[in-house]
């Protein structure tokens, strides 16, 4: 099971294509509530306001049912170190064996061979059709030499990997096997945030164990630049667990468990399943074309907080505030600009900044969306084409201008033009270097060096743009600024 790591960072941006699933093996134990396939489970029935008592699933019969569909995977790899790495089992020598040392005499100074090391894992998955199409994680056989699946009827057989995709974590295995026991899939658009959910898989090698909760969130956005609308629930899951399926009452299968976040490498109730939805359409491109393609819009967003909200004239602060567009990319094509605020897709509300990358996540190159967005108070409707992830993004194009002087703002800015050598890295004509902050602009973590691009989506060239825009602003006004290579809107509350 990875472990998911959390980090902050001033300049946070997600990018709308399908992310990249990162992280690092659990390897503590803590505080396992698991329920058994034979055991019913105990529990104080709750009490609904007409003081009828209501009954908790029945997880035995859905235990029974969905089980001998769930399978345990083995799987036997290779991972490369250094020969200037001691190895375990080394001579006393020196920290190595003879045969190594003379190895490494042979090959001269400043020549390094790597040394494959044998590696071993085990996982879960669950069998989607009964001629032995299996799902699991991609992180489960990743560098695999060779992967073996268990049946609970205690079969063994040697899978073929199909096809795995990193950027979801989802891979396709085939077992040569017919008339297999298949799980029911659900639809992650009738899941519901507080329903039990239960996950079988083989934690820590405990074969088809058991274990419930209840979900906590529905297209949860993780800080690893993903695009996969991770439901997070509080089941109890574990290294080895990782691939095995996540059920609702109903007896579906409506997630693949993937990550737990975790601050001591134990469980600590926060897991993460890869929706169905998302994997189904991962499965069904591998099978088809043994590869995955992504859509792509081509902008970075970031979420719209009450600031952003007020700086842009919004009724309430939801939506995906377009940061940056990539030149040439599909939002460039079709006239999204950056400032805009995509509120709908297809139809859809945007209410969080993650539900475009999770709707994105489910399309494919080609496909059209209609957008809705927010642009300097009203609104207007875009349509898009989607293009692949794949493809290289174009480079910005660079351009000459000339150089202006600074001035001092109500916002604690000490701002001046850019410089035509600036305006040549910057990538754009137009914009405002920060010499000095003070104020409110330090508060809200502008530093000497970054570029104001634009003020309330309006670019700027000159300070007394800055100095018009902020006067004709109540609460606060967002500054898109750059820093290096990354663009965000930045909020400032005015006094």
């Amino acid at each position: 099971m990875k472990q998911l790591s959390i980090r902050s960072s001033r300049l946070v941006m997600a990018l709308v294509a399908a992310g990249v699933i990162g992280g690092a093996g659990v390897t503590a134990l803590q505080s396992v509530r698991s329920v058994h396939a034979a055991s019913p489970i105990a529990a104080t029935a709750s009490v609904a306001p007409t003081n009828v008592p209501m009954a908790l699933p029945d997880f035995s019969a859905i235990t029974a049912q969905n089980g001998p569909a769930v399978v345990n995977i083995s799987v036997i790899g290779v991972s490369k170190t250094s020969n200037d790495q001691p190895q375990a089992g080394a001579s006393p020598f020196g920290g190595e064996d003879l045969q190594e040392y003379f190895r490494r005499f042979q090959q001269g100074p400043g020549q390094q061979m790597p040394r494959e090391m044998p590696t071993r894992g085990q996982g879960s998955g669950f069998i989607v059709s009964a001629d032995g199409i299996i799902l699991t994680n991609a992180h489960v056989v990743r560098n695999a030499t060779e992967v073996s699946v268990k049946l609970t009827d205690r079969r063994e057989f040697i899978a073929k990997v199909l096809g795995s995709d990193a950027k979801t974590d989802v891979a396709v295995l085939k077992i040569e096997a017919k008339n297999l026991p298949t799980v029911a899939t659900g639809r992650i658009q009738d899941l519901r945030v507080g329903e039990w959910v239960l996950a079988i898989g083989a934690p820590f090698g405990f074969e088809n164990s058991v274990t419930a909760g209840v979900v906590s969130a529905k297209g949860r956005s993780l800080p690893d630049d993903s695009a996969v609308p991770f439901i997070q629930t509080d089941v109890a899951v574990n290294p080895g667990n990782s691939g095995g399926p996540l059920f609702n009452t109903r007896g579906e299968v409506i997630g693949i468990n993937s990550q737990i976040y975790s601050r001591t490498g134990g469980y600590q109730g926060l897991s993460f399943a890869i929706p169905i939805d998302l994997a189904l359409k991962v499965k069904d491109q591998i099978v088809a074309n043994g590869k995955v393609e992504h859509a792509r819009l081509g902008v970075t967003i970031q979420e719209v907080n009450q600031a952003l909200a007020d700086s842009f004239k919004l009724d309430k602060p939801e939506g995906a505030l377009v940061s940056s567009v990539e030149p040439g990319g599909p939002a460039d094509k079709a006239g999204l600009k950056t400032g805009d605020i995509i509120r709908r897709i297809d139809g859809r509300v945007i209410t969080s900044s993650s539900d475009l990358p999770a709707i994105i996540s489910l399309a494919v190159p080609g496909d059209k969306v209609a957008l809705e967005v927010w642009r300097k108070g009203e609104s207007q409707q875009i349509d898009a084409k989607l293009g692949n992830a794949s493809d290289p993004a174009q480079k910005v194009a660079k351009a000459d201008g000339q150089a202006g002087q600074a001035g001092q703002g109500r916002l604690g800015l000490a701002l001046r033009p850019l410089q035509p050598d600036e305006q040549q890295t910057v990538g754009t004509l137009s914009g405002l270097v920060v010499e000095s902050v003070s104020g409110a602009a330090a508060k809200a973590g502008i530093e000497p060096g970054d570029v104001v691009l634009a003020v309330n989506g309006n670019a700027v060239k000159d300070v007394e743009q800055v100095r018009a825009i902020v006067a004709k602003s109540d609460k606060s006004v967002a500054l898109l600024i750059q820093r290096g290579g990354d663009k965000i809107f930045v909020p400032i509350r005015l006094g």
